[in-house]
């Protein structure tokens, strides 16, 4: 019998299986309010299940304005009316580095943020769900899971020195590309895992969802036991169960990377990037905000200071870490190098609060992605690298590589690197009641719908959400879209984050249904929840051009461009009944 492998023993079912189960907790940040909005819609008084709650504000600390701050009272006050024991105020942390906290081995942990998977470092399956989700979970407990295939990737020997937990993340993606994992679980193994500290884990966990895996996760070893010194009974697979894919690295191969705009799957050695200017530098975020970071750039930045011009901005991770870096000292140095050190949060990430770069900016940052507007202006762009990295290259204006001298590196592997598809002002991309984006991979959540607005616009009010739909990528989708259009789109619709906006707004469009090749899986839930179809068709997505006629019959299953049919499965009943009650209130309500 073979065996099996992390999420079968997680869920007792196998690969490809559908399963309903009760995640073990329920992460919301300040998305919160509206979540209870959604819930309210489904009929909801009271969260059902208020001890599995975890409740962050994180995102936009301190608030910006004053309607974020209302929304943050107003959660507070829910927190308070629902006796949720589990929250953490301003200042306290970015959530998935709070994580830590609550993470135990063999839970079953979602959160309405695509990086909940960084819990996977404390050997639980932890995955991004959106809000509308989020919301029937307060209501009834549990959601669906599918289970998904597993990649098994191999880490033998040990990074050498000036080579980082980052550098191997970027690296995989480069590898893989950034819809390489699609849908899967990334287990890690080898013995090139025992010289990775917890802290290296929730790097690589976090950097999951940018593979376009449900999650990653590591063992329960001696390592995980070390840190909260205790004792698990760990779930792990079995040596003989079967995986879909299998990589295998070596750690001392690998050399300093970095992700260069606007696709985090475009990896280049630093060698191939040294000396590109930079303007701005940032050390934070839940990737890399952890101590061992801040102490990785202090020891670069010690007894120097920053160009003139340079901006420099540190956030630790959380407030426990900012503390332990004051007593280190770290900040100290930080401050009299010219550093910005800013409280606890996520910030310049996702272009809120402080640390919006300038036009014409090139940033390098420790954070997670970098797309196009990604921290508030499209017209920067955003190289994504380690902390020494970061810190070596702010200190000199450009891009530097960490080790100190200058190497002839070239990055190997030759995955298609995602490129920027812009349709201009006089490009017409919809004939015939379809929208042409097949030419388009990548078409991430950031700009379908910007990052900075992801707070002031509520996904339940999707009447709001309709005016900035597809703005700064396809300036007149949202003046002409029409009931019953269907979009033709390339690889891996829909990544990036969990905000459900766009699922939102193009539901409230009307949009018949989306065509694809592929779809990130967090998109891909998303818009069952708004019961809006995604059909999965690479074919089909390959044989359309422009002004042809495009048919679904959702019954039979068969796609028809002009007289062309092409066949796809239908989603389990399960799932059908969430589209025939049009989204998951109607459903979740009805039920």
């Amino acid at each position: 019998m073979t065996g099996k492998t992390f999420v079968e023993k997680i869920f007792g079912a196998k690969t490809g299986s559908i399963v309903f189960a009760a995640p073990d907790i329920i992460l919301t940040h300040d998305n919160t309010a509206s979540i209870f909005n959604t819930f309210k819609k489904m009929g909801g008084e009271k969260p059902r299940f208020p001890d599995r709650l975890l409740v962050v504000l994180d995102h936009n600390a301190p608030p910006t304005n004053a309607k974020l701050a209302n929304d943050y009272q107003t959660i507070r006050d829910l927190v308070q009316e629902f006796g949720i024991s589990r929250f953490h105020d301003v200042g306290d942390g970015i959530c998935h580095q709070l994580m830590a906290h609550y993470a135990r081995p063999g839970m079953i942990i979602v959160g309405s943020d695509s990086h909940t998977g960084t819990a996977g470092a404390f050997n639980a399956f932890a995955a991004g769900i959106d809000r509308t989700e989020a919301a029937g979970l307060w209501k009834m407990g549990e959601t669906w899971f599918r289970v998904p295939e597993t990649m098994k990737i191999t880490l033998n020997g040990k990074l050498p020195q000036g080579i980082f937990a980052k550098d191997l993340a970027l690296w995989i993606i480069g590898m893989i590309g950034s819809s390489g994992a699609d849908y899967m679980s990334i287990e890690y193994h080898g013995e090139g895992v025992q010289s990775l500290s917890i802290s290296d884990r929730m790097v690589l966990s976090n950097l999951a969802s940018e593979m376009g895996a449900k999650n990653a996760v590591f063992p329960a070893d001696k390592i995980l036991q070390d840190y909260f010194d205790e004792e698990f009974e760990d779930v792990w697979a079995d040596p003989d169960a079967m995986c879909s894919k299998e990589i295998e690295i070596n750690l001392g191969d690998l050399f300093p990377v970095v992700a260069a705009p606007h696709h985090v799957d475009i990896v280049k050695a630093i060698s191939e990037v040294q000396g590109t200017k930079i303007n701005q530098a940032l050390v934070g975020t839940c990737t890399n905000g952890r101590l061992e970071d801040l102490r990785e750039a202090a020891a670069i930045l010690k007894g120097k200071k920053l160009p003139v011009q340079m901006q420099m901005l540190i956030i630790p991770a959380s407030k426990e870490i900012y503390m332990d870096a004051m007593k280190e000292g770290l900040i100290e140095t930080f401050i009299e190098a010219g550093v910005n050190v800013l409280s606890s949060s996520c910030g310049p990430c996702l272009g809120t609060g402080q640390g919006i770069p300038a036009d014409g900016f090139n940033v390098i940052s420790t954070a997670n992605r970098n797309f196009k507007g990604r921290m508030g202006n499209p017209n920067s762009s955003i190289y994504l690298a380690s902390p020494a990295t970061v810190a070596i290259s702010a200190l000199h204006g450009e891009i530097t590589d960490p080790r100190g001298i200058k190497h002839n590196d070239i990055y190997p592997f030759n995955v298609p690197q995602s490129a920027n598809v812009d349709i201009s002002a006089g490009d017409d991309r919809h004939a015939a009641g379809t929208w042409n984006y097949a030419d388009v991979d990548n078409l991430n959540t950031d700009q379908m719908f910007a990052g900075n607005l992801t707070y002031t616009v509520k996904s339940s009010e999707p009447d709001k959400i309709m005016p900035y739909l597809f703005k700064g990528f396809d300036d007149s989708f949202t003046e002409r879209v029409k009931g019953g259009d269907i979009i033709v789109a390339g690889v891996n619709f829909g990544c990036g984050s969990s905000r459900e906006h766009p699922a939102v707004g193009l539901s409230n469009a009307g949009v018949k249904a989306v065509i694809c090749k592929s779809v990130n899986r967090i998109f891909y839930r998303s818009s069952v929840n708004q019961g809006l179809p995604i059909i999965l068709l690479p074919d089909a997505v390959d044989a359309y051009r422009q002004g042809d006629r495009v048919e679904i019959n959702f019954e039979r299953g068969i796609v028809t461009v002009n007289e062309k049919e092409f066949s796809f499965s239908p989603l389990p009943s399960k799932l059908m009944s969430i589209f025939e009650a049009k989204g998951l209130v109607n459903y979740v309500k009805d039920k």
